[in-house]
């Protein structure tokens, strides 16, 4: 067995004292708290990103392809659903990667009701629409019927909506369409949803493209935009450029007159995502300033370890103990100090994250959140690689707070009181 390790086992923190020091009592205490911040710190933003991110990509597609020319006129700019498609099946490895391929057609509208009205945009989707996130995300009655064979009147509103118009799941809502001409449609609230993100919530209501094409006065495979969502989201950026290569492939083939534009999620969502990226910053610099807490704390702790201890190095290096052999010593002496704040310190946070992460007991305004509680997301790896490098960090704090050890002089320490 190594003999510094033996010796260090035998040693205690507390020196012979029966009580434990104070000293080492609030240097424990302030390393513990550290690692329950940084163990939150991660959690809590690992949480916010999953959150946020899964909205964003859930409500929009992982890739869109609209027309070049969106925003000149809605007769004008549209796409071909059917022209998309084809594009995608013929390449069969693409293919395979796509999740779910869905037309959609955007148009603005004015809810009216007796006592108010409300300016939305229409968002008409296809059978191949995802509808299980906004499902889960009902709460009240369910999500429209939507099918190429039978056109609906149904449609799903927000909360915020139906709060505003004061409608609930089964009413009938005029929705004025106004283009060269005001059309006008009786639809049916299906149900109402609430995803706590404003800029859906409050923009948009969901229904049967049929109705924003009947409006429009356009055929079953045209409409304002493609959704695509992918199996695989890690290489979005990449993904969207392939798709962009078949589709102009395709429209040079078949000599199409239409010019596509293929985007990414991350590209259509850039102010939530960028201030994502601002959420790591902030996790960073909490990182750092614990860090450093815990390496004063440390320096601390080994002083007074030190101290007390003074005449003991001094019988050490008066038996011929280099004064490498004593660091050591010391060392993993404070090391205990350290492991037990580790233990303590993952027991105390990973506990709150997980009360958290299930009770919900902290609260948050989802106007400005985006969701009405602090998330929770703990990682295994995240966790491992943190402890990892407060160990890191305690064992080079250590090694240079040792140093002071090689200043003792064994004459001294016989008139150390």
């Amino acid at each position: 067995m190594n003999h510094e390790l033996f010796i260090a086992r035998r040693m205690t923190l507390q020196g012979g004292r029966r009580q434990g020091s104070p000293s080492l009592t609030v240097a424990l205490a302030g390393i513990v708290l550290a690692v329950v911040v940084m163990i939150l710190s991660i959690a809590i933003v690992m949480g916010f990103k999953g959150e946020i991110a899964g909205k964003i990509m859930n409500l929009d597609a992982h890739l869109r392809v609209t027309n070049a020319a969106l925003g000149i006129d809605d007769n004008y700019a549209t796409v071909n659903g059917r022209e998309v498609r084809e594009a995608i099946m013929e390449d069969g490895q693409f293919a395979t990667a796509v999740q779910s391929i869905s037309l959609i057609a955007d148009k603005s509208a004015i809810l009216k009701t007796d006592d108010d009205f409300m300016g939305i945009i229409m968002r008409g989707v296809d059978a191949g629409y995802d509808w299980n996130y906004l499902q889960s995300c009902m709460i009240e009655g369910s999500v429209p019927v939507v099918s190429d064979t039978v056109s609906s009147q149904q449609t799903t509103i927000s909360r915020t909506v139906a709060d505003r118009l004061r409608l609930h799941a089964g009413d009938k809502v005029l929705t004025y369409f106004i283009d060269n001409s005001i059309k006008v449609r009786n639809l049916t609230v299906s149900g109402v949803f609430e995803t706590d993100l404003e800029a859906f919530d409050g923009a948009y209501i969901v229904g049967n493209i049929s109705i924003v094409q009947g409006v429009n006065g356009w055929h079953a495979d045209t409409g304002t935009q493609v959704a695509i969502n992918m199996c695989d989201t890690r290489d979005l950026e990449g993904d969207s450029y392939r798709l962009y290569s078949l589709l102009a492939e395709n429209t040079v083939q078949h000599e199409s007159k239409n010019l596509f534009i293929v985007t990414s999620t991350h590209q259509n969502n850039m102010p939530f995502f960028a201030w994502l990226q601002m959420l790591d910053m902030n996790v960073v610099i909490i990182l750092t300033l614990m860090m450093i807490v815990a390496a004063f704390t440390l320096i601390s702790a080994m002083l007074m370890i030190v101290l007390e201890r003074i005449r003991v190095i001094g019988n050490f290096k008066a038996l011929g103990a280099t004064n490498g052999t004593i660091r050591r010593i010391f060392i993993y002496l404070t090391g205990k100090l350290i492991l037990k704040a580790l233990i303590i310190g993952n027991i105390i946070g990973i506990g709150l994250a997980l009360l958290q992460r299930y009770g919900h007991i902290v609260r948050l305004d989802p106007a400005a959140y985006y969701m009405p509680y602090v998330p929770i997301s703990l990682s295994i790896p995240a966790l491992i690689l943190l402890n990892l490098g407060i160990l890191v960090v305690s064992y080079v704090t250590l090694l240079a707070a040792s140093h002071i050890i090689s200043t003792i002089k064994p004459t001294a320490t016989m008139r150390f009181e």
